[in-house]
């Protein structure tokens, strides 16, 4: 049972921390609503699965390669640059009209699209792949990582991140329907403005600092 609330607490303070991922979620929520921001969430769920297990497949080897000098300067400038050009998009096109009003394949499409924003933001991120690579390499010191109680934790510290991103996008989604279109755009604008600056400033951390 300490696993499971172990789990749940740190899944709590992950999902608070206000970053890129966050204005993905909210701002496709509020103007494609519900279910576009969970095709963002699936992206980002599938990211944290794709690090959690590849991880604990290879711990040794990956806690080996963040230690590499090269590696978060590369990582991060990779990922500034993602965030940079999805912020810039956000910024200089309209918001697309709700998914539902769209025709099959147009639906399908954006679907996808919006699976990848919310994997690539989150994978390219190299707090996400520290944070886990941490996590998981102190887990392995104290306990068995493929025990039943390692399971519980991952799974909870997983699951307290789906439950709490769903509650975010069900949120932004029932605002959405108070704004106006002009407030609607403004919003993306500065959400544009957001993943724009996190990008740069995620570039000049892991070059300058």
């Amino acid at each position: 049972m300490i696993e499971l609330w172990n789990g749940i607490l740190m899944g709590l303070a992950l999902s608070i921390l206000v970053g890129p991922i966050l204005f993905s979620l909210i701002q496709r929520s509020i103007e494609q609503g519900i279910k576009a921001g969970l095709w963002v969430a699936l992206g980002i769920w599938a990211s944290d699965i794709f690090f959690i297990g590849g991880i604990m497949l290879g711990v040794t080897h990956i806690a080996k390669m963040i230690e590499s000098p090269l590696f978060e300067p590369i990582l991060g400038v990779l990922g500034g640059l993602v965030l940079i050009g999805i912020g810039v998009g956000m910024f200089i096109s309209k918001p697309a009209e709700n998914m539902e009003a769209a025709n099959g394949l147009e639906i399908l499409s954006s679907q996808w699209k919006l699976w990848l924003e919310g994997f690539l933001i989150n994978t390219v991120n190299p707090f996400s792949v520290i944070f886990w690579t941490s996590l998981i390499t102190a887990r392995s010191i104290e306990t068995d990582l493929f025990s039943m109680n390692s399971y519980f934790f991952f799974g909870s510290v997983l699951g307290t991140i789906i439950i709490t991103d769903v509650l975010k996008v069900v949120l932004a989604e029932k605002i959405s329907k108070r704004l106006q279109p002009k407030h609607i755009l403004r919003m993306r604008k500065i959400s544009g403005i957001a993943l724009f600056l996190f990008g740069v400033v995620m570039m000049v951390r892991v070059t300058l600092i």
